[in-house]
């Protein structure tokens, strides 16, 4: 019996040796990430992502390109439904009340205490970070956010006898100086046209850049009504379609999102909306002098805001959320998020990325980057509802039938209107 229980407690000894020499197992993280605006954004997160595994312990973190918003939440959700999310995932922050239906995200709150909330929270501006908030507590943490704004080429200003750094402020002026922006041949074709707004990519979501300075909001707070059809919704609406197919100072028909810098690089429009996002890009390839400017205001300024959040899934363990919420800590301190605004374009989410002596110097080096920023003043959510993929489809489609000429605006909204009722009625 002795040489039985030494044997044994010998043998337990050298077991806890060996589990002492043991390095602890790394706690392991995947994240999805859409790339919405060019591979540059997607090998500065690998470079971030790598930076923090580096000086953090036992933690490897795993980047997963997923392709755009849309594919990237169609991923998650399968994903999901296969019983096997991703502990943390960049998605469109319009997708919220789609994940808290799905069950899938808990708020970040579960994971801080008051002091900690209310230090790193609270510095987000608010337009980044109300959008997630549902009764109180906070689903995403901004990071990729962007806002729609309007570039301008100096050059062609000049040359068509308008003033180079007075860009047009309101509906009014967008029209006339688009008709002297927008240029023919000899046959008449048009080599140049004054404007380009996009309606195809992300559509419903420009079009929040006329329907905002229209006095409208599209949704309601809590996701569950549509306002397709309001009075507002239809003037801007009409004037969308008025640019083409009575002013004639934008190309007719769908007009392509990825497109866009390229057309304005090669002169095809010399006012281009697009997002913050391709500031950089712009930036670095436009062949000419550029300005950017807030989107003109009709009854009031306004856009809308745009991007993705981090969102948190309820089913990781308890060792990964601790380890997702340090990272995105570190992620959105000031120098991060300011060093990834700076190289991307997108809006730095965070008050305190601002006073960053690097952020100070690039803006003072490059102004423009400031209108982003000064436009969230006058900024509302992006159009965000429950079943938010299908809704969105309904209000794209309606004005893929109004710009198409297969109907009137009015006719459009009011059977988008009556079909997100339909939709949106399971949730009231």
């Amino acid at each position: 019996m002795k040489i039985t229980l030494r044997t044994s407690l010998m043998g337990s000894a050298m077991a806890g040796l060996f589990a002492l020499s043991q390095p602890a197992q790394a706690v392991e993280l995947e994240f999805y990430f859409p790339v919405a605006v060019g591979g540059a954004a997607a090998e500065l997160v690998q470079a971030l992502t790598d930076e923090y595994v580096a000086q953090a312990d036992d933690v490897q973190i795993t980047p997963i390109y997923s392709g755009t918003y849309v594919e990237t939440m169609t991923k998650t959700l399968t994903a999901a439904q296969g019983g096997n999310p991703p502990p943390l995932s960049m998605l469109g922050a319009v997708n919220v009340f789609t994940l808290l239906d799905e069950d899938l995200i808990e708020p970040f709150e579960n994971h801080l205490t008051d002091e900690e909330a209310a230090e790193w929270l609270g510095d987000f501006m608010p337009a980044y970070i109300e959008d997630t908030r549902i009764d109180g507590m906070t689903y995403g943490i901004p990071f990729q956010r962007s806002t729609p704004v309007m570039y301008w080429n100096k050059e062609a200003f000049a040359e068509a006898g308008l003033d180079p750094e007075t860009p047009p402020a309101n509906w009014d002026e967008l029209v006339e100086m688009a008709d002297k922006l927008t240029k023919r041949d000899a046959s008449g074709n048009v080599t140049q046209y004054g404007v380009r707004i996009p309606s195809a990519g992300f559509p419903y979501w420009l079009f929040q850049g006329l329907t905002t300075p229209a006095g409208a909001i599209l949704a309601s707070a809590d996701g569950t009504e549509t306002y397709f059809d309001a009075p507002e919704v239809v003037e801007a609406l009409e004037f969308l379609v008025a640019l083409s197919a009575e002013h004639g100072v934008m190309a007719p028909g769908t007009i392509d999102w990825g497109a866009t810098p390229k057309a304005f690089f090669e002169r095809e429009s010399a006012i281009v909306w697009t997002t913050t996002g391709n500031l950089t890009n712009v930036r670095e390839n436009a062949p000419f002098d550029f300005g950017v400017a807030m989107l003109p205001a009709k009854v009031q300024r306004g856009a809308p805001t745009g991007g993705g959040s981090f969102f948190l899934f309820k089913d990781a363990s308890e060792e990964q959320k601790a380890a997702a919420v340090d990272f995105l800590k570190w992620l959105t301190a000031p120098e991060q998020a300011a060093r990834w605004s700076i190289a991307t374009g997108y809006v730095a989410p965070s008050f305190a990325a601002w006073e960053t002596d690097a952020m100070k110097a690039y803006t003072a080096d490059f102004p423009a980057a400031l209108v982003a920023r000064d436009q969230l003043e006058f900024a509302v959510a992006e159009l965000a509802t429950y079943d938010n993929s299908r809704i969105t489809q309904v209000l794209n489609s309606a004005l893929e039938a109004a710009i198409g000429g297969q109907k009137t605006p009015a006719q459009a909204l009011a059977d988008a209107q009556a079909e997100a009722d339909a939709i949106l009625s399971a949730y009231r």
